[in-house]
C-alpha cells in the first residue's frame, strides 16, 4: 500500500503532545511493515530546530483561499531513522509564526484560513507530486477538510479517483470550530454548511467535516470509541458519531521503545530493565530528588505527575488531594507541566508551602520527562476523560505504578489492583470510577498501603506492568488491517 499521513504534529518536526509523537512512530512502523508512507505537516518554523535537512521540491502552490490567490511552495526532508518521506506546506505568513495555533493562551485569529491552505496544499500536493497514494490517513480537525475535497472537488481528476479516507479523532473536545463566514474559504458550495455535513449551531465545524466525509474513522482506544457516541464525551457530536458507528473503530496508541525504554535510555543516571528494577530505580529517584530539590528520603513514596495542566487531566483533584494529604503524610510529589494560569499559580503556592514535600516545574523538559518516569514510585493520571493516553503506557514500562480514572485508553490499558487480578498476574495498577477527590483518594490510599506494607505484591504490580508489551507492532498491524479495508471500501 502506498500510505500518506497528514497531521499539524510529527516529531521531531513539531509537537505539542501525543499527537506529535503517535503521527512520527506510526507512520515508520507501517513502512518497516513494508508498506510506502509519506507524511504531510505545514511549515512551522520548529521544522529547522529537528536537525535534519529540510530542501525545496521546486513545486510551487497557487491555493484559492475565498476571492484570493494564496501562494505556497512545497519542502521535503525525512522522518529520522526511517524511510519515511516528509514534505511541508510551507507558507510563511500563515506557519512561520511563533506558535502553532496561538500566543498567550489566545488561538490566532486566522487558524480556519491556515488549516483550509494546509489541507487544499496537501491535496494540490499529490497533484503536482504525482504521488501514488491509496489513502489518506488525517489526524484531528487540522485536516478534516482533506477528505471532503477528495469527495467533493477531486474524485473525477486523475490519481484521486480511488483515493481513500481515514480520519483519527485524538481528541473530540478540540474540533475546529469557526464561525460561519470562513465557510466562504473553503472554496465548496454553500449547500454543504448543513446540520449533516459542515454546520454545527452556525459554525463550521472542520472535526466534524471530516469524519462525515471520510471513509472510515478511527479513535485512538475502543473504550474511547464507546464513550464519545455518548452525551458524556461526545462534545455535541455523539450523535453524529453515532450515525456513522459502522464506520467507526478504536486502536490503542503505541509505544516507542527505542525513546522509552529504561534499559537503554540516555537521560537516567542508571539504566535498568525488570530484572534490577529495584536497584535501578532507586537511583534514578534519588537523582530525581535531588534534581527537583526535594530531600533524599528512600522511604516516602515518589509520585509523578507529567502534562498539560489543564481541567480535563483532573488538576483540580490532584490540587486538592496534595493540600490535605501535605500536611500530614510523608509522601513527596514531582510534577512537569504547563497550561492554565490558575493551576500554575495554585502549584507555586504549593511549592512555596510545602518545598520538601511538592517540587513543579512550570515547563516542559523531554529529559525531565523521562526522570520522573523513572524516578516515581507512582504515576498519577486523574483524566477526566482520556483518548488513549501515553504516559500510563511510559510509566508500566519504568516501574511507576499508574494510579488512573477508569475512562479511556486508561481503561482499556491499566487493571486495577484486586486480590482477584493479583492472583491472575494481571494487575498493573490502581483505578477508581467515579471522578470525584474521595474516589482518587481512596485508589491513592490503596496504592501507598501496597507499596508500604506488601512489598512482594507490590513487586508483583511493577514488573506485570514492566513486562507487558505495549510497542506499536500490535497497533501498526491493526491500523494496516483497517487500511486495507477502507482502502477496499472505496473500490467497491
Amino acid at each position: 500500500m502506498n500510505i500518506l499521513l497528514a497531521s499539524s504534529e510529527i516529531v521531531p518536526f513539531a509537537k505539542t503532545g501525543g499527537l506529535g509523537d503517535v503521527c512520527s512512530a506510526l507512520p515508520k512502523q507501517i513502512a518497516r511493515l513494508g508498506h510506502e508512507v509519506c507524511v504531510f505537516l505545514p511549515a512551522f518554523r520548529t521544522i529547522y530546530n529537528a536537525g535534519v535537512q529540510i530542501e525545496p521540491t521546486g513545486h510551487e502552490l497557487s491555493i484559492p483561499m475565498g476571492s484570493k490567490i494564496v501562494r505556497g511552495q512545497i519542502l521535503k526532508s525525512q522522518l529520522p531513522d526511517s524511510t519515511v518521506s516528509a514534505y511541508f506546506i510551507d507558507q510563511p505568513e500563515y506557519f512561520g509564526r511563533k506558535s502553532y495555533y496561538g500566543e498567550n493562551g489566545k488561538d490566532y485569529d486566522d487558524n480556519c484560513e491556515r488549516f483550509i491552505f494546509f489541507c487544499r496544499g496537501v491535496v494540490e500536493a499529490i497533484r503536482s507530486l504525482q504521488l501514488n497514494v491509496d489513502l489518506i490517513h488525517c489526524n484531528d480537525w487540522q485536516t478534516g477538510l482533506i477528505p471532503a475535497y477528495l469527495e467533493i472537488e477531486y474524485r473525477k481528476i486523475p490519481r484521486f479517483e480511488r483515493i481513500a479516507t481515514l480520519m483519527t479523532i485524538h481528541n473530540l473536545a478540540y474540533q475546529g470550530r469557526f464561525w460561519h463566514w470562513d465557510m466562504a474559504l473553503t472554496g465548496l458550495d454553500w449547500k454543504y454548511f448543513n446540520y449533516q455535513q459542515m454546520e454545527f449551531y452556525d459554525q463550521v465545524n472542520l472535526l466534524k467535516t471530516g469524519i462525515v466525509f471520510a471513509d472510515q474513522i478511527s479513535t485512538v482506544s475502543q473504550k474511547y470509541a464507546e464513550e464519545i457516541q455518548t452525551p458524556e464525551f461526545g462534545c455535541g457530536l455523539e450523535g453524529v458519531l453515532a450515525d456513522h458507528r459502522n464506520r467507526l473503530s478504536g486502536i490503542l496508541n503505541g509505544v516507542d521503545y527505542g525513546d522509552w525504554n529504561p534499559a537503554c535510555d540516555s537521560h537516567l543516571p542508571a539504566k535498568y530493565s525488570v530484572q534490577n528494577w529495584r536497584q535501578g530505580k532507586a537511583a534514578c529517584k534519588q537523582h530525581l530528588q535531588r534534581e527537583m530539590g526535594l530531600p533524599e528520603n528512600d522511604k516516602a513514596p515518589l509520585i509523578g505527575l507529567i502534562g498539560r495542566l489543564a481541567e480535563q487531566k483532573g488538576w483540580d483533584l490532584i490540587i486538592e488531594v496534595i493540600k490535605s494529604w501535605a500536611r500530614g503524610l510523608d509522601v513527596q510529589w514531582a510534577i512537569l507541566g504547563t497550561g492554565e494560569e490558575k493551576y500554575h499559580q495554585e502549584l507555586q503556592d504549593l511549592v512555596g508551602m510545602w518545598p520538601q514535600k511538592v517540587a513543579a516545574n512550570l515547563g516542559f523538559s523531554d529529559q525531565l520527562a523521562h526522570q520522573i518516569e523513572a524516578g516515581a514510585d507512582m504515576f498519577l493520571m486523574p483524566s477526566q476523560y482520556e483518548p488513549c493516553g501515553l504516559n500510563q503506557l511510559y510509566s508500566l514500562k519504568y516501574g511507576a505504578v499508574p494510579v488512573v480514572h477508569e475512562t479511556g485508553g486508561l481503561a482499556d490499558t491499566i487493571v486495577d489492583t484486586t486480590p482477584e487480578t493479583l492472583a491472575a498476574r494481571t494487575a498493573n495498577g490502581f483505578s477508581f470510577r467515579g471522578f470525584n477527590t474521595h474516589n482518587l483518594q481512596n485508589a491513592l490510599r490503596r496504592a501507598m498501603e501496597t507499596y508500604r506494607d506488601q512489598p512482594d505484591q507490590w513487586a508483583k504490580i511493577v514488573e506485570t506492568g514492566m513486562n507487558q508489551d505495549w510497542s506499536w507492532n500490535k497497533s501498526a498491524q491493526q491500523y494496516v488491517d483497517l487500511y486495507q479495508r477502507t482502502i477496499r471500501r472505496r473500490q467497491v
